[in-house]
């Protein structure tokens, strides 16, 4: 922008989907004047930004991550990046490699350590036939199960298993697209609950 705010200089480009996915993902970010290449992944990007200033002027400091508390965000998000990043360059220095030799100063950095746990996620694929048994916990009254799934079926059996003593059984299911939950219990007037979302 100019300094009698006549020219719109806000320039926002967005670019990628569904980069969550626990791989790595690289950013080049290069700016000639005000013509920008963004690079996601090797797909490259060009584009011009508004207003009417060729150069930039950074102010003090550039911050990775996050924003300090002093900032003030063009988006509409404050969240801080959960995650890692590796091999920061910025100018031809590698500043992550500065910042782990303390070479150079970072301030504000929380719980900032250099190194990435990596996540130990094993995935299982089944087919039609295919099923994963594993042994049940007997005399235990709680009963807790989490998983990721993904698929392109809209029904299933995800998750079944027998109560001890033949008291009864547990169902988790994909039903036309949505998951629903059966427990079947002998013994009761009302021996069935049904859970469906």
């Amino acid at each position: 922008s100019n300094q009698l705010g006549s020219i719109y200089g806000h320039t926002s480009v967005m670019t990628g989907s569904l980069l969550d996915d626990h791989h790595w993902h690289s950013i080049i970010i290069e700016r000639h004047g005000r013509n920008i290449n963004l690079t996601l992944d090797r797909h490259m990007q060009h584009f011009r930004t508004n207003g009417e200033f060729d150069y930039l002027d950074l102010d003090y400091e550039i911050t990775f991550g996050g924003m300090p508390f002093s900032g003030k965000p063009s988006s509409n998000s404050r969240k801080n990046f959960k995650g890692c990043m590796e091999s920061i360059n910025y100018n031809g220095n590698n500043i992550t490699d500065l910042a782990k030799r303390k070479k150079l100063e970072p301030s504000n950095v929380g719980n900032l350590s250099f190194s990435c746990v990596e996540p130990h996620t094993v995935p299982v694929f089944f087919n039609a036939t295919s099923y994963l048994e594993v042994p049940g916990r007997p005399s235990q009254d709680l009963f807790s199960v989490s998983f990721l799934f993904r698929t392109w079926n809209p029904n299933g059996l995800l998750v079944f298993s027998n109560f001890a003593e033949d008291l009864g059984n547990v169902e988790i299911d994909i039903n036309e697209g949505k998951v629903s939950v059966h427990i079947n219990v002998t013994q009761v007037k009302k021996n069935r609950i049904d859970i469906s979302s």
